[in-house]
């Protein structure tokens, strides 16, 4: 009889945790759906308002952060100079209050297309490393 209820007491605590995860499991499938659903939303809203100005995502990255500062070091001259030339094109766009469309409609842009996105996480992964490696030094 001893028996018995620690038997009964681990399959409802077994249960339990085994439907706590099917739940945790559930809800992780509806939110990566949702999650999915608004990213590509995001995504074609973002790229619209990017092609508007012929800028590129990698344009938006703030330069003053040392991962992007140092790619951008270590770009090629072409890429410098096309992302210069994307910036000053949205500035004036925007100053004089059109669209990019209005002066080349037949222009194809691509606007998600990478250039440094590769050298900023290699970046970030050797920074990150380099942290791990020192972090006995800042005991």
């Amino acid at each position: 009889k001893g028996d018995q209820p620690t038997n009964a007491t681990q399959f409802n605590t077994n249960n339990t945790a085994e439907n706590t995860t099917n739940n945790t499991m559930a809800l992780r499938m509806v939110y990566d759906k949702a999650m999915g659903f608004v990213a590509k939303q995001y995504t074609a809203v973002l790229g619209n308002q990017l092609s508007q100005y012929g800028l590129r995502y990698e344009d938006l990255l703030i330069e003053e952060e040392a991962p992007v500062k140092e790619a951008l070091s270590l770009a090629s001259p072409d890429v410098l100079t096309a992302r210069t030339r994307r910036l000053k094109r949205a500035i004036d766009l925007s100053y004089k209050r059109k669209s990019l469309q209005d002066y080349a409609p037949d222009m194809q842009l691509d606007t998600f297309k990478t250039e440094i996105m590769s050298d900023i996480q290699k970046i970030k992964a050797r920074d990150q490393e380099y942290a791990q490696l020192n972090a006995h030094n800042k005991m």
